[in-house]
C-alpha cells in the first residue's frame, strides 16, 4: 500500500534556536518542514512551492509578517497560516485573523500546543481544498462562454476540461441553438492551442461547389471567379483549431477528401498539385443524429469513426430549466447595457413563464426573447405582459396575480387538502400537487421545493392533465 506523503510545513522564523526546536517537534510527528528566516525568502518560497501550512513569526528582520499574510490572501494561495509572535495582544490577533490567519500562537508555547494547532490547521486546509475542488467541478455557473449550474451542464464542463489538452477529434451533437460553437471555442480556449487561430466553417451555409475551396483554398484561375490565390480555412487554422459546424451537411464527395486530409495531415488546393502540411485540431458538430446519417448513406462510415473519437452532447434548454432564469438575467443585463436601459430582473410571474416555456429554439430563442423585451420594454422589472407572445402562449395571470399556466386549478382551502380515496392515482396526485400550489400562493417553484420535485415536472404534469394524457407518477 502506498504511504501518503508527509504534510509540508513552511516555518518562517528568524531565531535559529527556536526554529530548530520547532522543527524537531514537528519532524518527530511526521511533518516535512522547511525553514526560511526572512519575509523575502518566505514570499519567494510560497510563490514557487506548495505547502499544507505556514507557521509565521510576525517579527521578521526585513518586514512585518502581516505582509506575508496579505500576500497569501491577495494571491489566493490555498494554504492556512498560523501566526507566531512574542508580542501577543488581542489587537494583533484580531488583525491577523482579519487578514486570513487560521490561528494565533503566543510565545512561549509547548510541543503539544504546536503539534495540535498544526494538525488542526492542516485538516481544515485539506477540507477547504476538497470543497474548492468540488465547487470547481460541480458548482460552476460560468464556463468559457456557457452559463448554467445544472447537473447536465456540469458534466459538459468536466468533459471539456478533460479533453481540452488532448489532440483527439471532438464530435459535438445537440439541437440548433444549444451552443455547439460555444462548446468548440471552450475546448479551444481551455487547451494549449488557445493563442492560435480558431476557425469556424458552417458546412450548411456554403454552396456545395465552393465548400472545397473554402476548406482547402484555391489557386488563381482554378475556376470561374478565382481571381487570386486564396488560403482555405484549413490553412488559416494551422497551429490552432478548425471547427466544422453542421458536418453532416457536407457533400459525400468532399467527405472523401476530408477523410484523406485527416489521415495524412496534408491538403491540396483546388487547381494545385502541391501537397501542404498543416497541424490543426478538428472539432465538428451537427444537429442531426450522425449514426442515422451513416445508416441512410448520407455520411461516410469511415469518416464518422475518424471524427467520432470523443462525443459531447449538449442538452436542450428544456432539460436544464433550472438554468433558464440565470441565462435570461445575464442576457437582460448585457442587452440592457447595449441599449442604454436598466433592468433589475424578472417579476415572479415572468420568471415562472420563462421556466414553463419549452424553448424549442433553445438558448438562441431565449436570446431573441430577451432582446425583444429590452428593445420594446422599460424597466426596472420585466413583468409578465412584457414577455413575447410566443413565450406566454397558453399562460394566464388571474386576479390573484399568480400563474395558472392556462390550466384549471381547484380552489383549495388554506389548510392542507383532504384527498378522497378510491380514485385513480393520477387524480390523487393532481389534488396533492394543486393543493400544494394553492398553499404556496400559486408559486410553482415553491410548491416544487416542498414536494421535492422540479418545477418542470409540475408543468409537464399539468399539461398532461389538460390534454388527457396520463404520465407515470
Amino acid at each position: 500500500m502506498t504511504m501518503a506523503a508527509p504534510s509540508k510545513i513552511l516555518l518562517v522564523e528568524d531565531t535559529r534556536s527556536l526554529s530548530a526546536l520547532y522543527v524537531a517537534w514537528l519532524t518527530a510527528e511526521g511533518f516535512d518542514c522547511a525553514v526560511v528566516e526572512t519575509g523575502a525568502a518566505a514570499r519567494e518560497t510560497l510563490m514557487r512551492d506548495h505547502y499544507q501550512l505556514v507557521l509565521l513569526d510576525l517579527q521578521l528582520p526585513d518586514m512585518d509578517g502581516m505582509e506575508i499574510l496579505k500576500l497569501v490572501a491577495d494571491d489566493a494561495l490555498s494554504v492556512p497560516v498560523v501566526v507566531i509572535t512574542a508580542h501577543g495582544s488581542i489587537n494583533t490577533a484580531i488583525e491577523a485573523m482579519r487578514l486570513g490567519a487560521h490561528d494565533f500562537l503566543v510565545k512561549p508555547f509547548n510541543e503539544k500546543r504546536l503539534v495540535t494547532t498544526a494538525r488542526n490547521a492542516i485538516t481544515v486546509g485539506e477540507l477547504q481544498e476538497q470543497m474548492d475542488r468540488l465547487r470547481d467541478e460541480f458548482g460552476r455557473d460560468r464556463f468559457h462562454g456557457f452559463i448554467g449550474r445544472s447537473l447536465a451542464m456540469q458534466g459538459v464542463y468536466r468533459t471539456i476540461q478533460s479533453v481540452a489538452k488532448s489532440v483527439a477529434t471532438i464530435f459535438i451533437t445537440g439541437e440548433s441553438g444549444t451552443g455547439k460553437e460555444i462548446c468548440a471555442e471552450a475546448i479551444h480556449q481551455a487547451g494549449p492551442r488557445r493563442d492560435m487561430p480558431f476557425v469556424p466553417v458552417n458546412c450548411a451555409a456554403i454552396p456545395r461547389d465552393l465548400i472545397e475551396s473554402e476548406l482547402f483554398g484555391h489557386l488563381k484561375g482554378s475556376f470561374t471567379g478565382a481571381i487570386a490565390d486564396r488560403d482555405g480555412a484549413v490553412t488559416r487554422a494551422d497551429g490552432g483549431t478548425l471547427f466544422l459546424d453542421e458536418i453532416c451537411e457536407m457533400d459525400v464527395a468532399l467527405q472523401t477528401k476530408l477523410l484523406r486530409f485527416l489521415q495524412t495531415g496534408q491538403l491540396q488546393r483546388v487547381g494545385g498539385d502541391r501537397l501542404e502540411t498543416v497541424d490543426i485540431r478538428v472539432i465538428c458538430a451537427t444537429n442531426r443524429d450522425p449514426r442515422e446519417e451513416v445508416r441512410a448513406g448520407r455520411f461516410r462510415e469511415d469518416l464518422f469513426f475518424r471524427l467520432y473519437v470523443v462525443p459531447i452532447h449538449l442538452p436542450p434548454l428544456r432539460e436544464r430549466q433550472e438554468d433558464v432564469l440565470e441565462i435570461a438575467e445575464s442576457l437582460l443585463e448585457d442587452y440592457g447595457r447595449e441599449e442604454g436601459k436598466t433592468f433589475t430582473g424578472f417579476s415572479p410571474e415572468a420568471a415562472e413563464a420563462l421556466i414553463a416555456h419549452p424553448w424549442p429554439g433553445n438558448v438562441r430563442e431565449l436570446q431573441n426573447a430577451v432582446r425583444n423585451i429590452v428593445v420594446l420594454g422599460e424597466g426596472p422589472d420585466v413583468t409578465f405582459d412584457m414577455l413575447p407572445a410566443a413565450v406566454t402562449a397558453g399562460i394566464t395571470v388571474p386576479d390573484t396575480g399568480r400563474l395558472t399556466n392556462g390550466r384549471t386549478r381547484r380552489n383549495m382551502p388554506a389548510d392542507a387538502p383532504v384527498i378522497a380515496l378510491g380514485r385513480e392515482l393520477w387524480e390523487i396526485e393532481k389534488d396533492a400537487i394543486e393543493g400544494t400550489i394553492a398553499l404556496c400562493g400559486g408559486s410553482i417553484p415553491k410548491a416544487a421545493r416542498l414536494l421535492g420535485i422540479s418545477a418542470s415536472t409540475i408543468y409537464r404534469k399539468r399539461q398532461a392533465w389538460e390534454t388527457g394524457e396520463k404520465l407515470p407518477s
